[in-house]
């Protein structure tokens, strides 16, 4: 079968239909920071291959959403100290911080946020995809831990594992 060719004028590109196709399946991310010297964040690192396994236009808008997510919490991770965990601060409201101690999705476009707030109550925050707006905090870690909780990368594995295992 031959592959059809398109072009475009402005670009004087002449293009396959499979790369026509393969631009839709890339997933499309960009930065700007003020600084030279700011740490890389995920928009400007090559996505982890567990992402890339599964092609990004069969996800569902939660399935999507989530992977990404863990992306930025554990880019996040890395940049604390040890004093440090990740949290929550939950935006369009006064619901506070939740510390995250979870992160799952329902698909097609429900994402969930488990944690404690700032008393320790068990928090979950249940979330459409269109609505999503967090915002990452560092807060000092719990007292009685001797090393912060990181869920980066227990996030990572579990994308890691197959689904329903």
């Amino acid at each position: 079968m031959k592959s059809k060719t398109t072009s475009n004028p402005s670009m004087g590109q002449i293009r396959t239909t499979a790369e026509a196709h393969e631009e839709t399946a890339i997933p499309c991310a960009h930065v700007v920071h003020t600084h030279e010297d700011a740490p890389l964040t995920p928009e400007s690192l090559p996505m982890p291959e567990v992402l890339t396994r599964e092609p990004f236009g069969g996800k569902s808008p939660a399935q999507w959403a989530y992977e990404r997510l863990v992306v930025y919490i554990q880019n996040f991770e890395q940049q604390l100290d040890s004093d440090q965990e990740v949290a929550l601060g939950l935006t369009g409201g006064n619901a506070g911080v939740l510390r995250i101690e979870g992160l799952g999705y329902f698909a097609p476009d429900i994402l969930t946020f488990y944690g404690r707030d700032e008393s320790g109550a068990r928090t979950q925050l249940i979330q459409h995809v269109s609505q999503l707006s967090v915002m990452l905090v560092a807060l000092p870690k719990a007292d009685e831990q001797e090393e912060p909780r990181r869920i980066g990368f227990r996030l990572v594995a579990g994308m890691e594992t197959p689904k329903g295992a």
